[in-house]
């Protein structure tokens, strides 16, 4: 087995895709694999030590084949909770196996909330036909670092009938660090009784929830837009349950508009309808009326759109050709936009309704660009790996909720591109990206990952192509978060 090619197997484990399959090319072989993960890692254990905290990636020169993707985290746990607060039974398939998704189905096992698991990616819900139960022995939910979890469930518990000193949600230490302020003030404003609970962060988690008094939540509440969509997006999968119309101002300006529309399409299918007044990418207002939600019977989860991100920027990086299969032209997830950007940047992207296929010229070198990243702040990440090997600097702006997220996103690219030997300069909200000279990247850097699973994936696109070097991952693991499997294997 060449070298070239046991550094695919690990790419591929790496980002743990259920149905992965690539052809490799090299100056000695030309190999094709089958990467079930399982399979996968018995063909490393015999050339790997099986413990711990880095992975090494030789060159990959080439990545040609087709990715049927595993389904999208934001879906899969919005799904859930909709499935849960819904009358009848619910059957959840291509649901994501991963960390987040972990964390919101034991959460809502316990609350109460039946859920019958038929494999890691099929489930049936069900629903409880309303607010969530919270029985007096849930008196604390740890939410692990799943923001995805976090948000929708404190939201929907507001409505819930809680007894004695209420419940608690928490989290990693990382979660104590994640700002959750305007979502705690908005539900106040619409009547809920939620309070920080001072333990973490200013602003931040845990939160302590009880009964709300009076008449039950609803009325108006004025809410920034800018800190992060998954407060709105919570709010508004929440609204239905309330005892009166709903109505959710946003007071400075909305980012992330893809992914409100995401869970207001999600919404539909349950029942309930959004009203939309203004503009989207401004200060629009949403109207909700008290209502129920009511199972769609069935609904699979669509294949995640950033996780394509990879695959479709290794195929522009080495030149080969990646079809994607899970999302397309007709996809609901805003981070498809990310193959225009590989196209304005010189790739060829060809689309179907489900699928989305990359490729570029061997002549036509990749060039660097200015892109407003707003709607896509998951996938700028992979853009900012691709940028080292672009001719000239690349702009990504409009990214300031990469300092809210997993890790502070900012910081983290900034200092791994640095190393790889990049120039970057960093401002509040963007930063430019000027690639190492002639695309020459320093060759065997640690990269640290920060306990952040898009870090670990989009840098390990560093050893691809012409230009690509050996890399080292630092905590691998970390990509549990989304892709959970591979690296228990690998340690065992």
């Amino acid at each position: 087995m060449t070298a070239n090619f046991t550094a695919f197997l690990l790419l591929a484990s790496l980002l743990s895709y259920p149905a992965v399959s690539f052809l490799l090319h090299n100056s000695a072989a030309r190999c094709t694999a089958r990467c079930n993960p399982k399979i996968t890692l018995k063909t490393l254990g015999t050339l790997l030590p099986l413990h711990a905290e880095t992975l090494k990636l030789s060159p990959i020169k080439t990545l040609n084949g087709e990715v049927t993707l595993p389904g999208s985290k934001s879906l899969s746990n919005r799904i859930l909770l909709l499935a849960s607060l819904s009358e009848g039974k619910t059957k959840v398939t291509n649901l994501l196996d991963s960390d987040d998704i972990t964390y919101m189905l034991g959460a809502l096992d316990s609350l109460g909330v039946k859920v019958s698991k038929h494999s890691p990616t099929a489930v049936t819900v069900e629903g409880v036909a309303g607010a969530l139960p919270v029985p007096v022995t849930a008196e604390r939910l740890n939410l692990g670092n799943a923001g995805t979890a976090m948000r929708p469930l404190c939201a929907a518990l507001a409505y819930s009938d809680i007894g004695g000193e209420g419940i608690v949600l928490d989290g990693v230490a990382r979660m104590r660090e994640r700002p959750i302020a305007d979502l705690i003030d908005g539900l106040v404003q619409l009547g809920a009784d939620a309070v920080l609970t001072g333990e973490g962060d200013e602003g931040c988690p845990p939160i302590r929830i009880k009964k709300a008094e009076g008449e039950g939540l609803g009325g108006t509440a004025n809410i920034s837009g800018k800190m992060s969509s998954q407060f709105l997006s919570a709010m508004l999968m929440a609204s239905p349950l309330a005892a009166k119309p709903t109505q959710i101002k946003i007071k400075d300006e909305l980012i992330s508009a893809p992914y409100v529309e995401l869970t207001m399409g999600l919404m539909k299918k349950f029942g309930p309808e959004v009203e939309v007044e203004g503009d989207m990418d401004g200060a629009p207002v949403f109207k909700i009326q008290p209502g129920v939600y009511k199972s769609p019977e069935s609904i699979l989860v669509e294949g995640d759109a950033s996780s394509a991100s990879y695959f479709l920027a290794g195929a522009a990086i080495t030149g080969g050709t990646v079809k994607v299969i899970g999302c397309g032209s007709k996809s609901v997830q805003g981070d498809v936009a990310f193959a225009n950007c590989l196209e304005e940047m010189g790739a060829t992207v060809t689309w179907g309704d489900d699928d989305i296929t990359v490729t570029r010229d061997p002549g036509t070198k990749l060039q660097g660009k200015e892109f407003d990243c707003l709607k896509i702040p998951d996938a700028a990440m992979t853009l900012a790996v691709v940028a080292l090997f672009a001719e000239g600097p690349t702009t990504i702006k409009n990214v300031y909720s990469w300092r809210l997220k997993e890790t502070e996103r900012m910081k983290a690219i900034v200092a791994e591109c640095t190393k790889l030997g990049a120039t970057v300069e960093e401002f509040r909200d963007y930063c430019i990206i000027h690639p190492p000279k002639d695309n020459k990247m320093n060759e065997n850097v640690l990269i640290e990952t920060y306990d952040d699973h898009r870090m670990a994936m989009a840098f390990s696109l560093a050893a691809c192509g012409e230009k690509g070097v050996p890399v080292e991952i630092n905590d691998p693991k970390c990509t549990a978060k989304t892709f959970p499997t591979y690296f228990e294997f690998l340690e065992s």
